[in-house]
């Protein structure tokens, strides 16, 4: 069983996680099209930042949610790969979704790139569709940009 809850990213264990995933995703992409944000913005007020535990407080997994004016971006949603299938990145952005929510936020969008099928699917499942770029990202054939309105 897994344990989510809001915490610092700026904790040596969340750090290795974010580097984690920085060294899977950037391979898969060129240098121009890396959007992922550092631990101090991560670490910004408007941030929710969601960590998953083990039982015996491994933190196995995370995502951040940053609220703006006039939508939430998820950001650095990540499953170390051993623990993934288990449903821990959906319970982690239904948490996210539920706390933003609570905070008035009602639209939700996402940047991803289109080599991680499994984020976009999962994405998918949630209700988010795919859309055209948004705040100050450039039209990047190497990103998928996904939004989803609430009530």
């Amino acid at each position: 069983m897994f344990h989510i809850a809001l915490e610092s990213p700026s904790q040596p264990e969340i750090i290795a996680l974010i580097e984690a995933l920085d060294a899977y995703t950037k391979p898969l992409y060129p240098a121009e099209s890396h959007y992922g944000i550092d631990i101090a913005a991560l670490s910004a007020a408007n941030v929710l930042f969601a960590v998953a535990r083990t039982a015996d407080g491994l933190a196995v997994a995370c995502g951040g949610l940053a609220i703006g004016p006039h939508y939430g971006e998820l950001k650095r949603i990540y499953t170390q790969p051993e623990f993934r299938g288990q449903g821990i990145a959906a319970r982690i952005l239904g948490f996210l979704e539920v706390e933003a929510k609570q905070r008035g936020c009602r639209r939700f969008t996402l940047e991803t790139g289109y080599r991680q099928p499994e984020a976009i699917a999962l994405y998918e499942r949630f209700g988010y569709r795919r859309c055209g770029p948004f705040g100050d990202y450039p039209d990047d054939p190497n990103s998928v940009f996904m939004s989803k309105d609430t009530i």
